[in-house]
């Protein structure tokens, strides 16, 4: 039997914005200005229309963040562990039986996001279903990359998560390379090339037109 699909109130989104902005000088990298509005401010308007819950992970600044009108939660770990502690927030947080994963610096994610990621987990019948997009390498090519922290998974993968945090793992695929998990290609020709880049500098934020 066919599984029934995942609807919005099946779904909290997690918006991370707990790092410390190293390479932005120090900064709360979700509280920068873009047009006028936060960066996180960006994330959630593209995000709230997509899932049943948000909730964003912040380490500084919390009552900032809270004026936004969703639950704020810093991270259970010391010391910025980095977007798995992330995760691991949303993961005990959600009161749903997914969980989705944006970043607040990437204020251009696709607005069917998450009806892409919902399609491609039930068909494979997977654990995870992760974002893939192109990029420019090295070399000047394009290639294909994963975006670990465009993440559906299901809250059934907290004890897998704690487990591989406690043991010191701190890459986001590292972990999801232990489950099933599904890539989703952004790439056709109604997609946005830059729907996934993120955002490290200051330059970078002024440069950054704002999507439609």
């Amino acid at each position: 039997m066919t599984a029934p699909a995942l609807a919005r109130h099946d779904i909290t989104g997690l918006i991370l914005a707990g790092g410390r902005g190293t390479r932005m000088g120090g900064v709360d990298k979700g509280l920068q200005p873009l047009s006028g509005q936060p960066l996180v401010w960006h994330a959630l308007q593209r995000l709230q229309p997509q899932v049943g819950t948000v909730i964003i992970n912040a380490n500084r600044h919390l009552t900032a963040y809270q004026q936004l009108g969703v639950a704020v939660h810093p991270d259970p770990l010391e010391d910025f562990q980095g977007p798995m502690a992330g995760f691991l927030v949303g993961l005990q947080e959600a009161r749903t039986p997914y969980l989705l994963t944006v970043p607040c610096d990437s204020p251009r994610f696709p607005l069917n996001l998450v009806a892409r990621l919902v399609t491609a987990l039930q068909n494979e019948a997977a654990d995870i279903a992760m974002a893939s997009a192109p990029e420019i390498d090295r070399q000047g090519m394009p290639v294909m990359r994963a975006q670990p922290v465009f993440c559906l998974l299901s809250v059934h993968l907290l004890a897998s998560l704690q487990a591989s945090l406690t043991a010191g793992e701190r890459k986001i695929d590292r972990w999801t390379a232990q489950h099933h998990t599904v890539l989703v290609p952004f790439d056709q020709a109604q997609d946005d090339p830059t729907a996934f880049a993120n955002i490290n500098t200051l330059a970078e934020l002024n440069a950054l037109p704002v999507a439609s």
